[in-house]
């Protein structure tokens, strides 16, 4: 039997791969964090389908409830928010599966980031502005960051950068940015992203944090930095120039 990590999506419930929506649909047994996980998705579970909310529980529980799903002979639908790939504990979960000779699979889903960049309607890679994009987070009360990760040494290229998990600490964000983005640089903040109650802040590493708090934005959000947010006047892609040698 297999335990596949399934990404849920960012926050609607018909922005998961069908893929994944198949994978929750065989499967027996389905783990979900039911504060990030959207109800709707439980319901392509099969009927009579054990269903266990992770969100209150330790990772050696999580654990032991996919070996014994593996030991009864039941698939698992292990659902993570947005794209498992990024911030989502799966590896040291994939560790303890390889110890206990489980195996298991990743289904992609649609990461937080890209469900903010559509609300926001741009693209983060635009040509003459920005073509790198850092995904990172800040370290309070969560997992250290590693030596050179911190926001200071991050914005030294002024790339387009992606905050997870950050949003409670905005005033300290915008303050570490600003010595190499500028305090006029533009910032979103979009919370719940794809969401029917989302929520879209635009403003500057100056303003930002202002915002954040008078709309009590404290969690599910994430924010994104960099001149690819106002950017109007840059030259058209190569790939689809007439130029371009296409034989």
């Amino acid at each position: 039997m297999t335990v596949r990590f399934v990404g849920a999506g960012p926050g609607a419930a018909d922005l998961i791969t069908v893929r994944g929506q198949r994978a929750i649909a065989s499967a027996p047994v389905c783990l979900y964090a039911g504060s990030l996980v959207p109800a709707e998705l439980l319901e392509s579970c099969p009927p009579g389908a054990r269903l266990v909310d992770t969100a209150r529980m330790a990772l050696e529980e999580i654990v032991a409830e996919m070996v014994a799903a593996h030991g009864a002979g039941h698939d698992v639908a292990r659902l993570h928010s947005g794209d498992p790939s990024v911030f989502s504990a799966m590896a040291e979960q994939m560790r303890r599966l390889d110890a206990e000779g489980v195996p298991y699979e990743v289904i992609p889903g649609v990461p937080a980031f890209a469900a903010a960049a559509a609300s926001l309607r741009r693209e983060l890679t635009v040509p003459g502005v920005g073509q790198t994009v850092v995904l990172t987070r800040t370290a309070v009360r969560a997992t250290p960051m590693p030596e050179g990760e911190d926001l200071g040494t991050l914005g030294r290229s002024r790339a387009t950068m992606v905050l997870h998990l950050a949003v409670q600490r905005i005033e300290a964000v915008a303050a570490e940015l600003v010595p190499n983005y500028g305090a006029d640089c533009p910032v979103a903040v979009v919370a719940r992203a794809s969401r029917d109650d989302e929520v879209i802040l635009r403003g500057t590493l100056g303003d930002i944090a202002g915002q954040v708090r008078e709309a009590g934005i404290l969690r599910t959000a994430v924010i994104v930095v960099g001149r690819v947010l106002t950017a109007s006047e840059f030259p058209d892609s190569h790939l689809y120039s007439a130029a371009r040698c296409r034989d």
